[in-house]
């Protein structure tokens, strides 16, 4: 198998209501969409299209999120966004705020970030990017005919780990998880707990032409043979019962 992971470029600061489908179709730097491409969008250009920005000046912290912000040396703006986008606060440390979000994910900030925006705002995440994943899927195959799959992806942390990569926060039209279990290894032995999380390893694939500052946050990647049965990002979430660090 001989993967194509292929860069869209666009040169366009992303606004409110903007036509992402129309944008990709129309960009100069990429390849005629095939049956069969996976398309990555990142989590800040779906942001920015569904209003998901806040101006820092509109936001009141509350005696709670200035005390945190005190104590870790943070913007109390900030803190406040963290503690409405969280279910709970993980960890606190070393200026480092570790939460679950609404959705469900274990990431810093609650995925509130200030980079590639204007200067005085944030961005959050989407409210659904599951449904902003099914959304652009649909308009591809509405305004091409092609069949596409669409992952949303976000860059996070990794516990254990330096450095980020990465992940998948919404997909539509592709399997979350290839599971191995119950397979033969290449000495006849039964495998039963091996699960490759596949939309998290393409995400990964993808960051690597998607260099934060030549405005790609676009990428196609073509010829992966893929299960087309449309996972969910649910699947990637592990419970707590099966948790052994929470």
């Amino acid at each position: 198998m001989t993967l194509e992971i292929i860069p869209v470029q666009i040169d366009k600061e992303i606004k409110p209501g903007d036509d992402l489908v129309e944008l990709l179709l129309l960009a100069k730097s990429k390849p005629q969409l095939q049956d069969g491409d996976i398309l990555i969008f990142t989590q800040k250009i779906i942001s920015k299209q569904e209003g998901q920005v806040i101006d820092l000046a509109e936001v009141q912290p509350t005696l709670l999120a200035r005390g945190i912000a005190s104590e870790y040396g943070k913007d109390a703006r900030i803190v406040q966004l963290i503690l409405n986008e969280s279910n709970r606060i993980v960890r606190m440390r070393n200026g480092i705020i570790i939460s679950e979000t609404k959705h469900g994910f274990i990431c810093a900030n609650a995925g509130v970030d200030e980079s590639n925006v204007q200067e005085g705002h944030a961005t959050l995440l989407p409210l659904n990017a599951e449904s902003s994943a099914q959304k652009l899927r649909k308009e591809v195959k509405d305004k091409t005919g092609i069949e596409v799959a669409v992952i949303i992806s976000d860059t996070f942390g990794r516990p254990f780990r330096e450095g980020q990569a990465n992940v998948a926060i919404g997909l539509s039209g592709i399997s979350s998880i290839s599971d191995y279990a119950g397979t033969n290894d290449s000495f006849g032995r039964v495998l039963r707990v091996t699960a490759i999380a596949i939309v998290d390893e393409i995400c990964s694939a993808s960051e690597l032409v998607m260099d934060k500052t030549l405005n790609t946050p676009i990428v196609i990647v073509r010829n992966y043979n893929f299960d087309k049965k449309s996972g969910s990002i649910n699947d990637l979430l592990r419970s707590k019962s099966t948790d052994l660090f929470r």
